[in-house]
């Protein structure tokens, strides 16, 4: 599976905001982010979508506007990206761990 390129821009205990390019050919397994305590959230903005494929899939989101922006607790609800068969997939995301 290609490689994917995870540029972290702030990292703290409990906030992170990474830059994420995922290439042509790769997808995310269905799966969640357990942690060991509190809430954790992520805000995702699809800033480039591929031409086909890498479609974000979760069993629940708190809110989803336009396909683009993703608001969803991934230690609670198990998530994927389908397989990106053309182009590739740019992403903001931001990580809030809760108490």
């Amino acid at each position: 599976m290609p490689k994917v390129i995870n540029r972290e821009i702030v990292r703290f205990k409990r906030f992170a905001i990474n830059f994420v390019t995922y290439p042509e050919g790769h997808r995310v397994m269905r799966h969640n982010d357990p942690v060991s305590e509190g809430k954790y959230y992520k805000f995702n903005v699809v800033l480039k979508q591929p031409k086909v494929g890498g479609v974000f899939c979760a069993d629940k989101v708190i809110f989803n506007l336009f396909n683009r922006v993703y608001f969803f607790r991934p230690d609670l609800y198990s998530h994927s990206v389908t397989p990106i068969q053309q182009g590739h997939r740019k992403l903001l995301s931001v990580a809030i761990l809760l108490p």
